[in-house]
């Protein structure tokens, strides 16, 4: 049987996903809620198209060129990828088989431990773990989740020795704050097993904006602005004093 995944959108020369330049499937579905949520119409696990791995590979087989000459490969993005995990896998060992980097773009909301987990990990070589914030009473009303779940799983990933990117989106009056700063310096410096190679800290863009208002939704962070320079620079040293590598 032919295993079918479903996608929002693909994105064939990205830069911003992973190292190098990258094909970037957009997977379809999510469940959390996060408040900026850029892609706010990839939550609907029936939405989207349908799609193969043979089709996928057939697109970006067309891009290895750029893909091995940039240091990049693929990223399962989202939406969550992990939602469609039987899919990811089996689109990663395609690609592998070619010889073409994978890397796994997730929210870490993983409720189970399973084989099908373990059968896609073995299949990526770098996991970039979005961590929202150290702190459920902000973590909470920012997602409608708990963050022990994206905690659990980074413990799991530095346990089974994967490379890790922690993605740390800065939202003023959210995630901009000195002690979510410290909290997720000494998380990765204690129990992470030095497995995290970087930070990627995202300061927050309004660039998702319009899809909430088309849908017909309150975007509830109208009015917050990006956070200026100094900030960034701020909250860059307290998680460097940690001895990690962080940028923007």
């Amino acid at each position: 049987m032919t295993i079918k995944g479903r996608i929002h959108s693909i994105e064939t020369c990205g830069t911003v996903d992973g190292p190098g330049i990258r094909f970037i499937a957009f997977m379809q579905g999510c469940l959390m809620r996060c408040k900026y949520c850029h892609n706010r119409d990839t939550w609907d696990t029936e939405g989207g198209k349908e799609v193969t791995v043979d089709e996928l590979m057939k697109d970006l087989l067309a891009y290895r060129q750029y893909m091995k000459s940039s240091g990049g490969g693929v990223t399962a993005s989202g939406g969550e990828a992990t939602l469609q995990k039987e899919f990811v896998t089996e689109w990663f060992k395609a690609c592998k088989a070619q010889g073409i980097h994978t890397c796994l773009d997730t929210n870490g909301f993983i409720r189970h431990y399973d084989a099908e987990l373990d059968a896609l990990l073995d299949q990526t070589d770098l996991v970039m773990l979005d961590i929202k914030h150290m702190n459920d009473d902000i973590h909470i009303p920012l997602t409608h989740v708990s963050n022990k779940y994206c905690l659990e799983f980074a413990r799991y990933l530095a346990k089974k020795g994967k490379t890790i990117w922690i993605r740390y989106v800065v939202v003023p009056g959210w995630s901009d704050d000195d002690a979510g700063a410290h909290a997720l310096g000494a998380f990765i410096r204690d129990e992470l097993e030095g497995k995290v190679e970087k930070i990627e800290m995202l300061p927050y863009h309004e660039l998702g904006k319009h899809k909430w208002t088309a849908m017909g939704e309150t975007y509830e962070l109208d009015g917050v602005h990006p956070p200026k320079k100094e900030v960034m620079e701020h909250l860059k040293e307290i998680l460097v004093s940690y001895g990690i590598k962080a940028n923007y």
